[in-house]
């Protein structure tokens, strides 16, 4: 089989499956293991994929800047944003993550319900203006592209907060590598907000399943629950719910 055959059919499996295992690639088409870690590593100096321990998976996609990102599936994130809404309870002190599925949770909720929400989101914080909710806002260095603060100040103050429920956004989610997200400094501060959370449940939009960003926040053992469209298909949520996640269809 010529290289550009091979590595077809590496894209096509990526596509198709969601992941690539390299010895099991190997064995299939009776080549040596080396000769499919070569394509793998070469497709990923590419940016073709993402070479993980024994295999692949697909990159996700660069992410559009915040107001881009506001057009995309919309519809399914309004229904998003009001399963999450659901789950918030009066009295409680909830955690929203920045994005645009978290400001459609917002939006759903009652203005007049009593609550506490923490939000690193300056963008989420101005969206509470004719709520009765009581809003921390945390500050630190602004990372314009998701418009949240992060770094030393950003930790400090969430550090200080024990949210009842934290609504994580993140770029991308797989069964084995669990969630994840494209900037290493916003990783970090969407892991010490889940650390100190009773329960942290995750909105995803379809195109994030079974894809891996660069920077690690959570496994799947770690999630109380993950928000999804209803109507996927059974083999794209089965590994999250054998995993022992709570999936809440919208």
């Amino acid at each position: 089989m010529l290289t550009s055959q091979r590595r077809a059919l590496i894209s096509a499996r990526l596509a198709s499956d969601g992941q690539v295992v390299a010895g099991e690639l190997a064995a299939e088409l009776n080549l040596s293991e080396d000769t499919i870690r070569r394509d793998l590593r070469d497709m990923a100096a590419a940016g073709l994929l993402k070479r993980v321990h024994g295999g692949a998976l697909p990159v996700t996609p660069p992410l559009p800047d915040l107001e881009a990102r506001q057009a995309i599936s919309a519809d399914v994130k309004k229904r998003l944003g009001r399963k999450a809404a659901e789950l918030v309870q009066a009295g409680q002190l909830v955690f929203l993550d920045g994005g645009t599925s978290n400001a459609e949770i917002v939006r759903a909720l009652p203005r007049e319900m009593k609550l506490t929400i923490a939000t690193h989101s300056p963008v989420i914080a101005a969206l509470l203006e004719k709520h009765r909710a009581e809003v921390i806002l945390i500050g630190g260095s602004l990372y314009k592209h998701s418009m949240v603060a992060t770094g030393a100040a950003a930790l400090a103050a969430i550090g200080m907060l024990r949210p009842d429920i934290f609504f994580l956004g993140v770029t991308a989610i797989h069964p084995a590598h669990g969630l994840s997200t494209g900037d290493y400094e916003e990783a970090a501060i969407k892991r010490a907000i889940a650390a100190r959370s009773a329960e942290t449940v995750a909105l995803l939009t379809e195109e994030k399943f079974n894809a891996v960003s660069p920077h690690h926040i959570a496994g799947i053992g770690e999630m109380a629950g993950l928000i999804v469209p209803a109507g996927m298909a059974e083999e794209v949520t089965t590994p999250y719910r054998q995993g022992g996640v709570r999936i809440i269809e919208a």
